[in-house]
């Protein structure tokens, strides 16, 4: 192991066994490294001017340069924008202020740039609103100097003060001085005083609005009168026109006055037809206003209508577009059919006289219907191929003397039931009803 690896551990071991030792030299690390930390903000926030920045620096001179403090951030502008801040200040040779700038080197500066020192606050803390120039004139390069011509220096209180002579500052300091008395009583002094003079105002107001009236009319009159002067003095030909014109219809009205006064004793005439018929017209509206309503009724009650017509039609439409395909289904059905229409219109007078003779017939069946149910059931589980327990090939049939004996009663009963094609009808003392079959129900495999 190297010397200084020897020297390290041996450190670390005489550390380990200090008691509090390691606990105290963790504790100075970290109030170093914070240290560090607050201080590197803090010297951020210094404006530090770093070596290695870029910048451009460049001599403007002013003929007074108050409250300027280089180096304490006194920021250059263009624009409102940051760019630079003012580094040094000096006095040449002729008593002008010389203040040393330094901006970013990505802006130009002309010959032909702008500055003027303003103070940011009423604590008169400065800075330079600065004009980069055009490119017309010539580029300054670094280390240049502009000349006071180029710059503006703020005009101070004390700059005005001083041109005044002693009597002058004398009525000023006595006008401030009342100024500050009257001030001080203010609250109990000056607030009837602008109640009264508002009061006045507000009686004042119309009497203003009307002055002011009355001076937007004289102007446009003012106007109007100059538009209609120069219009003349520039149409002297029309302007003679006119008055021709209005000499010759004078003339020719009077040469025509008895024409007019024919006309104007005829006007009563004509007044007393006009005034007719306009009694006529009203009492035509007096008659068109129920009919009017009437109309209005009906347009108000249209809408709604025609809403719900529309509704329809749109539903019968869809009615019309889905019975279409059945439409062309059925025309070959009804094509078949008109055979048998014929056919059935021939027959129909015989299946009238038949179906008048089935009433009887039909109010003796009625008794029989349950029988004839139980008959049907007990057949279809008699001759069925299967039951509950699955498909099996069996059958069944039996007869009785009490199914024969009752279709002999329904036969004495009901002759016509059973009459022979050939005429030989039912023997004598048959019993014509028809009787179930008493089938057991349920069958045997």
């Amino acid at each position: 192991m190297s010397p200084r690896g020897n020297v390290i551990r041996r450190t670390y071991e005489q550390a380990r066994n200090e008691p509090g030792l390691i606990r105290n030299i963790l504790v100075v690390a970290g109030l170093l490294g914070l240290a560090v930390v607050v201080g590197g903000y803090i010297f951020s926030q210094a404006r530090a001017n770093w070596p290695w920045e870029q910048e451009f620096r460049f001599t403007a001179t002013f003929d007074s340069a108050p409250a300027v403090s280089p180096g304490n951030g006194q920021e250059v502008r263009i624009a409102g924008v940051k760019v630079g801040e003012i580094r040094e200040a000096d006095v040449n040779e002729r008593g002008q202020a010389e203040l040393a700038i330094t901006i970013d080197p990505q802006y130009k500066v002309y010959e032909d740039a702008r500055l003027v020192l303003r103070p940011k606050s009423p604590l008169n803390e400065m800075y330079i609103e600065f004009s980069p120039g055009t490119p017309a004139a010539r580029e300054l390069q670094d280390g240049d100097t502009l000349p006071s011509a180029a710059s503006v220096a703020p005009v101070q209180v004390d700059e005005v003060f001083g041109h005044l002579d002693a009597n002058t500052q004398d009525a000023l300091t006595t006008l401030l001085a009342q100024s500050d008395a009257s001030m001080a009583s203010f609250p109990d002094a000056l607030p009837p005083g602008v109640r009264a003079t508002d009061a006045m105002l507000t009686r004042m107001q119309p009497l203003a609005e009307a002055l002011q009236n009355r001076r937007d009319l004289i102007a446009r009159l003012m106007t109007s009168l100059g538009t209609i002067s120069d219009t003349v003095g520039k149409n002297d030909k029309r302007l003679a026109d006119l008055a021709t014109s209005m000499q010759k219809t004078l003339q020719t009205t009077g040469d025509n006055s008895q024409a007019v006064d024919a006309v104007l004793r005829e006007l009563p005439q004509v007044t007393d037809r006009l005034r007719e018929a306009t009694g006529g017209v009203q009492g035509l509206s007096d008659q068109l206003d129920p009919t009017l309503d009437n109309l209005r009724e009906a347009g108000d009650t249209l809408p709604g209508a025609l809403d719900r017509l529309t509704t329809t039609v749109d539903t019968a439409g869809e009615v019309v577009d889905k019975a279409a395909p059945v439409l062309d289904e059925a025309k070959p059905v009804v094509a078949d059919l008109r055979p048998l229409v014929s056919d059935l219109n021939g027959s129909l007078p015989n299946v009238k006289s038949a179906s008048g003779r089935l009433d009887e017939l039909t109010g003796n069946s009625l008794p029989y219907l349950d029988d004839l149910q139980a008959f049907v059931f007990n057949t279809n589980s008699a001759y069925s191929l299967k039951d509950a327990n699955g498909g099996i090939l069996r059958g069944m049939q039996q007869y009785s003397p009490e199914s024969v004996t009752g279709l002999l009663g329904l036969t004495r009963s009901h002759p016509q039931l059973f009459q022979d094609p050939s005429g030989a009808g039912v023997p004598p003392g048959a019993d014509p009803r028809p009787v179930v079959p008493d089938l057991p129900i349920g069958s045997s495999n």
